[in-house]
């Protein structure tokens, strides 16, 4: 069972656009896709503002996604061709809680691709892509802690991407690393896909789908 992670340094650098382009890319996979968010004091990691991600009872919530009009981030998926689509909801450092559940949907299935930096705490995916634009200063730790782990670097095209706008941040962990310049609203280049296909086809043992 192949899992591929994609990750970014912020929001809004465009993860759910690469999964959802992924997914519609390589329909062969029948994949199952899992948005992961985390919440605190009032706000979300998906926009940095309040939202409704909190639930009133628990720390952690998992839900299957069903709605198909892709006004959501998990609707997306679907809409992009995934068998299934889940939405985990975590407070900031209660993901561990929410693992028996991700686990088991995990284990459930064929294919998974998640968008998540902070799953690798828990999971060795197969596959680890990671989004950077320089033109973004922000950089969460959790995508500092793990950009070593990258496979491969989906890079937004800019100008000067020799001076990014983060700091105190190197890149010379993933320099060794296939690089793609992406530019949206084409944030899945071929070459994208086929190195996923290829990276995958490893895990199969045979070619991929």
């Amino acid at each position: 069972m192949p899992i591929l992670v994609v990750g970014g340094h912020t929001r809004s650098v465009g993860k759910t656009s690469v999964v959802a382009g992924l997914i519609a890319a390589l329909p062969g996979f029948h994949w199952t896709a899992l948005k992961i968010t985390q919440y605190g004091h009032g706000v979300c990691s998906a926009n940095g503002e309040a939202c409704d991600c909190a639930t009133a009872d628990h720390s952690w919530a998992v839900s299957e996604e069903k709605d198909r009009s892709g006004e959501s981030d998990t609707s997306r998926f679907l809409v992009a061709g995934a068998d299934h689509s889940w939405w985990v909801r975590t407070q900031q450092g209660h993901l561990a809680e929410a693992m028996p559940r991700i686990r088991k949907i995990l284990a459930s299935t064929q294919n998974v691709i998640i968008e998540s930096n902070s799953i690798l705490r828990f999971i060795k995916p197969d596959l680890y892509l990671t989004v950077l634009d320089p033109r973004t200063a922000d950089f969460k730790a959790s995508a500092q802690t793990f950009l070593d782990r990258a496979d491969a670097v989906l890079l937004h095209s800019v100008a000067n991407p020799n001076r990014p706008a983060w700091e105190s941040v190197s890149l010379k962990s993933v320099i060794d690393r296939p690089m793609f310049t992406i530019q949206p609203p084409n944030y899945v280049t071929p070459e994208v896909v086929e190195f996923v296909r290829a990276h995958l086809s490893v895990v199969f043992n045979k070619p991929a789908p």
